[in-house]
């Protein structure tokens, strides 16, 4: 049998120097557990950018997501706003179905 439960999952896209000190965040927030991903290229509001040429990581971006309690979403995203408030990026929230087996 196959259970479903709705949770929430928090995408993070973030400068590349900023993932060790969010990821500390999202520790203390009590997240369950989160992935980070590289992200090669895309579009902005103001224009397009890419990672090739890059010689450091400095002006790289990444891709933090974590699936969440609702009840945990207010605690984490202060948590993930008190990092890059300042910073360029962005936070997407979306409701999600974990699908798990349920164990005997």
């Amino acid at each position: 049998m196959t259970k479903y439960h709705l949770k929430k999952r928090i995408d993070i896209v973030v400068e590349a120097p900023l993932t060790r000190t969010l990821a500390n965040q999202l520790d203390a927030a009590n997240v369950p557990g989160y992935s980070v991903l590289p992200i090669l290229e895309g579009r902005g509001m103001i224009n397009a950018w890419t990672s090739e040429g890059q010689v450091s990581n400095s002006a790289n971006m990444v891709a933090m997501f974590c699936v969440v309690d609702p009840a945990q979403v207010d605690a984490v995203i202060e948590a993930v706003l008190g990092v890059i408030r300042d910073r360029i990026g962005f936070v997407t929230i979306a409701d999600v179905l974990v699908v798990r087996p349920e164990r005997f």
